[in-house]
């Protein structure tokens, strides 16, 4: 079975790293990224299955 592509966005790049760490062995993490505007080319560009955002980052919250 494939694993599920996602991608994590978050402000705080420790906490990228420790997420993506834990997530890996079961989600292909296809791109980490630390602001809305970079969350939506990702998007674009590598049509995850989920992301996981934070609700408070620069240029582009979580919830825009």
């Amino acid at each position: 079975m494939k694993a599920p592509r996602i991608i994590l966005a978050d402000d705080h790049r420790i906490f990228l790293e420790g997420l993506s760490s834990l997530l890996t062995p079961q989600f292909q993490v296809v791109a980490c990224v630390e602001d809305g505007r970079a969350l939506l080319e990702a998007v674009n560009v590598h049509r995850p299955d989920a992301v996981v955002a934070d609700i408070s980052m620069p240029l582009l919250n979580g919830i825009e």
